[in-house]
């Protein structure tokens, strides 16, 4: 099997009255994240790291925050675009793991949810699909409460003819 491995990263910052959206699903909070789409940070992450691991850029790349097209798109929306190319190049996800750094609100009720949202988008099981939470101590921007950081990892494989 051939594998490949990406990284993502991506930050947004909050803002009170925006609605919150991580991993697909909508978190009760006072706070959301500015963006030019839905701001669900998580799923952007998720795009780069998978775009990454096949070397087809970033998010930005593919889907800019110049484009009237994508203004206040549901990620759930660009992660399925994100697997179509994915697939059109015959890979498939093997595992994904995001880790979310943001201060407040706690996220542990949503992990989740989350973890099912996702994997339904990549059609693969919620147990190849890992979401933590993480604060970062009250340190830096996250620990102000003045933005969310997400990182993620995601490996892809596909069956390669033994004799190339």
């Amino acid at each position: 099997m051939d594998i490949r491995i990406g990284n993502g990263y991506d930050v947004h910052a909050l803002a009170p009255g925006l609605p919150l959206w991580l991993g697909g699903v909508q978190v009760e909070s006072p706070v959301g994240c500015i963006a030019h789409s839905d701001g669900d940070v998580a799923i952007h992450a998720l795009c780069d790291a998978l775009l990454g691991a096949l070397a087809l850029g970033d998010i930005g790349k593919h889907f800019p925050d110049t484009s009237d097209e994508f203004a206040g798109i549901d990620s759930k929306i660009l992660l399925s675009r994100v697997m179509e190319l994915i697939e059109r190049e015959g890979w498939h996800v093997v595992n994904v793991d995001i880790t979310i750094a943001m201060q407040r609100p706690k996220l542990a009720p949503y992990i989740v949810p989350m973890r099912e949202c996702l994997a339904e988008i990549m059609e693969i099981s919620p147990a190849r699909v890992s979401v933590k939470a993480t604060t970062t101590e009250k340190l830096g921007f996250v620990g102000r409460g003045e933005g969310c950081e997400v990182y993620a990892v995601a490996l892809l494989g596909r069956e390669e003819d033994c004799f190339n």
